[in-house]
C-alpha cells in the first residue's frame, strides 16, 4: 500500500471543503483561478485534484462561481460544454489555442 503523508483526516477534510466553496465563492465576475491556486490558499497544496472533486460531488456547489475555475494553463473542464460559454459571457477572452487569456483574467488574491 503507497503512504501519503499528507492524508487528510476527516476533519481536515471538512475544513478543506468549506475553505474550497469560500473561495470560490469570492472569484469576481471576470476572473479565474486555478484548482492549484485554491488548493494553496486552502492550506494544501499538493491537493488540485481535490478541488475538483470538491466542486462537482458537494451538494450546493453549482450555486457557486465554479466556472470561474480552470487549470493551470487555462483550459476549461473537459465534457463541461457550458465552461467556456459562461466565461464569455463575463468577458473572459480565449486565446487561440482555446485556453483562457492567463495574463488578462487571473485572479491571485492577495494572501495575508
Amino acid at each position: 500500500m503507497r503512504h501519503y503523508p499528507d492524508r487528510m483526516t476527516v476533519e481536515e477534510a471538512k475544513a478543506f471543503q468549506n475553505d474550497v466553496l469560500d473561495i470560490v465563492g469570492q472569484i469576481p465576475r471576470g476572473k479565474v483561478t486555478t484548482y492549484g491556486m485554491i488548493a494553496t490558499l486552502a492550506g494544501w497544496p499538493s491537493h488540485a485534484r481535490m478541488v475538483g472533486r470538491t466542486l462537482r460531488y458537494t451538494p450546493g456547489a453549482e450555486k457557486l462561481p465554479c466556472h470561474r475555475v480552470v487549470n493551470i494553463a487555462g483550459r476549461t473542464a473537459p465534457g463541461w460544454s457550458q465552461h467556456r460559454p459562461l466565461l464569455e459571457q463575463e468577458g473572459v477572452i480565449f486565446k487561440p489555442n482555446g485556453h483562457v487569456d492567463m495574463l488578462r483574467h487571473l485572479w491571485e488574491p492577495e494572501i495575508m
